[in-house]
Parts: structure tokens; sequence; C-alpha cells
């Protein structure tokens, strides 16, 4: 199993148009083979100290698979590059971290 963290940082005001669509997407992701978790997530206020908050422009999503080859197969997946090219103009720039558990 991997995890995946990818950081999505959307044009100023758009965050619920982006999550929208998002949404949307989710269970074509769900279905795919390999697809152990796959959800957005976006920053609380928690008071905590050492947190550091990303924004209101950020969504980070947080992902499980079953292996590398099975993340790949999502990355190229036909409503993968659908979803792409429909959060062209609200998506300003991505990050993605991929880890194996220690």
């Amino acid at each position: 199993m991997i995890h995946v963290i990818a950081t999505i940082q959307v044009a100023d005001g758009r965050r619920d148009e982006f999550l929208k669509i998002f949404r949307e997407l989710m269970p074509k992701v769900h279905a795919e083979d390999g697809c152990i978790e796959y959800a957005p997530a976006i920053d609380i206020d928690t008071g905590v100290s050492v947190q550091s908050m990303k924004g209101e422009n950020t969504v980070t999503i947080m992902e499980k698979w079953e292996s590398v080859e099975k993340l790949k197969a999502h990355l190229s997946a036909p409503h993968m590059v659908e979803y792409r090219d429909g959060v062209q103009e609200l998506v300003q720039g991505v990050t993605l971290n991929v880890l194996q558990p220690a």
C-alpha cells in the first residue's frame, strides 16, 4: 500500500467550485481497481501551536492505493484526463507526495 498527499492550489475564491467538481469525480475514482481511499480535506483551525495552515485556497487530497502501478493507472484514467481539463482554469498548482509505510 502507498499513501498519496496531493496539495492543490485553487484560484482565489474558487475553492467551493473546485470541490463541487471534485466530489463528482470521487465515485469514479473509488470504483478504480486499487483505490483504498480518495477524499478531499481543507484546513480547520485547531489552535494547536505546531499546526501549519495551508490557507483558504488549498485543498489537500488524501489517497491510499494498493501499489504505485495502481496509482499510475489512476493518473492516466480517462475520467482523470477529463477532470484535469475541467478544472484547468481553477487550479493554479499541484504538488504530489507519494509515501510508503515505514
